[in-house]
């Protein structure tokens, strides 16, 4: 039986702000937690006026303490902007405060832009050290670390479940880790079920993972008509068009004002990729892609995000994919 859990970046709304996004993340949370998800994740973005989650323990802390039954975690700490330590204790004090349901997904990524890497103090070649970094990290839980005399309290001892996101070459240190992959289809479902293959052939078994785990994200809009559906993921992926042509991330407009403004034809092309790349459809159309995509990667779980201008729009959403992958609601 595959899972079903869900991703919330935070995305602002332009007429919003930043402020009310992580409001509406822990609203959110509450919300999904009744439809009865698995998971809920929040992830960590910094300097991007589009994305208001830029500190994830803490925001992970606000969601479950508002939530009390799904489990709650990150999607994730990128790493490299972080000392390890730290890092263990945030979810040390988290795991204490809330046993049995925080997660720890961990990413590669540094800032966006080379202002944003200065500010966090860290360069490209951080990702570089990526897989010291999480040996480092779950040492500190596990008390067999490089640093005599240091303790990570209230971290160490505990069980706080890592998942690694990772694409490509990522997948690889996740299986000679032995620890559960998020992996997305970025590069098209082929090179997905390749780096996949991969990992569960390369597993080492650990004592976080005695067997591979596969967590595939992705992008799911479900309404009464496809191009409902289709219009419900614009916001999301004419910002990301955007943000490849000028740098800069933007906050969500309505999908009627992005499809009746300027826009090049280049732009255009890229909107239409970008939309036929994500998943959307009325339920059967939705179930159909959903069944082809777990099969390519054979997923353990999938991890829904859908970033919309309405927020009533996407809770409808994920109250459509919740029935439709026979998820039972709380009362």
């Amino acid at each position: 039986m595959t899972l079903f859990s869900v991703l919330d970046r935070s995305p602002v709304r332009r007429a919003a702000g930043p402020a009310q996004a992580v409001r509406d993340t822990v609203a959110f949370a509450a919300r999904v937690e009744r439809l009865g998800y698995h998971r809920f994740w929040v992830s960590e973005h910094h300097g991007v006026p589009g994305v208001a989650g830029s500190a994830p323990t803490v925001l992970a802390a606000a969601v479950a303490g508002a939530t009390t039954r799904i489990r709650v975690g990150t999607g994730g700490v990128m790493l490299p902007n972080h000392r390890p330590l730290v890092v263990a204790e945030q979810f040390g004090v988290l795991e204490a405060l809330h046993p049995g349901r925080i997660d720890m997904g961990l990413g590669r990524s540094v800032g966006f832009t080379g202002g944003v890497r200065s500010a966090l103090g860290q360069g490209k070649e951080a990702a570089g050290d990526f897989g010291a970094q999480v040996r480092e990290l779950l040492g500190f839980f596990t008390g067999e670390h490089a640093y005599p005399g240091v303790h990570a309290y209230p971290a160490e001892g505990l069980r706080v479940p890592p998942f690694l996101l990772a694409t490509g070459s990522g997948a690889d240190l996740a299986a000679e880790l032995g620890l559960p992959l998020v992996i997305a289809p970025v590069r098209g479902e082929r090179a997905l079920a390749e780096a996949v293959t991969r990992y569960r052939d390369g597993f080492r078994p650990s004592g976080w993972a005695r067997e591979p785990y596969v967590v595939v994200s992705t992008a799911i809009a479900v309404a009464d008509s496809a191009a409902d559906a289709r219009r419900l993921l614009v916001p999301e992926a004419w910002a990301t068009v955007y943000s490849r042509s000028h740098g800069v991330f933007p906050p969500l407009d309505p999908p009627g004002e992005i499809l009746a403004g300027p826009m090049t034809d280049r732009e255009r092309r890229r909107l239409d990729e970008t939309l036929d790349g994500q998943i959307s459809g009325t339920p059967a159309e939705v179930e159909d892609r959903l069944g082809t995509l777990t099969a390519a990667a054979g997923a353990d779980e999938v991890l829904a995000t859908t970033a919309v201008h309405d927020p009533s729009a996407r809770l409808d959403s994920f109250a459509a994919l919740a029935r439709l992958a026979g998820l039972h609601a709380l009362a």
